[in-house]
């Protein structure tokens, strides 16, 4: 295959290059950016992309929003994201787009160099190869942002106060309700998040399921 790396690591894209090209593929462009590598992409026009999740200059998400891009503007070319952890929002919008020829390993549970070559072959081929940790991220991902949906606005008002460290009094103020009120809105909270007596504090864990929910619909 036509391969091309973005990978800001010297020494590792130095050794994937190494690596793929001594099991008989071409790779015919190296780069360090996410930039880079659309710009590879779209003059290359190769088979494969291997691709990190941070690339500069942010080192945050960089390059798996660039193989987003890529599999939209490229739908031909394979891509398999390498990286040392799960960029939950982007991976679910690659997965959720078309799994034929994609790929999401965490580098640190890349047992060796066979299973790796078998992984670019299986996804260049328009296989699919992701790590069982992808899946469960985005899985656990995928069930707190349903549970918070099954709430209604006036719940999710109320959760966001609770979140602040308000009292019942202080949220039935903010909202002009009575405490009684707030109470039912708390006890159908509890009920629809599966919050039970049994679980600890039942006020703390919904405040977290709320947290984790507001964080990844940034």
């Amino acid at each position: 295959m036509r391969i091309v790396i973005a990978e800001d690591a010297v020494l590792l894209r130095a050794g994937l290059v190494r690596l793929l090209t001594d099991a008989g593929h071409e790779v015919v462009a190296e780069t360090d950016t996410a930039e880079g590598l659309v710009k590879a992409v779209e003059g290359h026009h190769p088979d494969f992309a291997l691709v990190d999740v941070r690339l500069p200059p942010t080192f945050s998400d960089e390059g798996i929003r660039a193989a987003v891009l890529i599999r939209s503007a490229h739908p031909q070319v394979a891509v398999l994201v390498l990286s040392q952890y799960v960029e939950e929002r982007y991976a679910s919008e690659l997965i959720a787009s078309r799994r034929e020829g994609l790929g999401y390993l965490l580098k640190d549970r890349v047992a060796d160099v066979e299973q790796f070559l078998e992984s670019v072959q299986t996804v260049g081929s328009g296989g699919t190869v992701l790590d069982p940790e992808v899946l469960t991220q985005i899985l656990v991902r995928s069930r707190h942002r349903n549970d918070m949906e099954l709430l209604s606005p006036r719940e999710r008002e109320v959760l966001g106060l609770m979140a602040q460290g308000l009292s019942n009094a202080s949220i039935a103020a903010n909202l002009y309700l009575t405490e009684s009120a707030v109470e039912k809105h708390i006890g159908s909270i509890f009920a629809k998040l599966g919050v039970t007596s049994e679980t600890g504090n039942r006020r703390v864990l919904a405040v977290l399921k709320y947290l984790g929910y507001s964080d990844h619909s940034l």
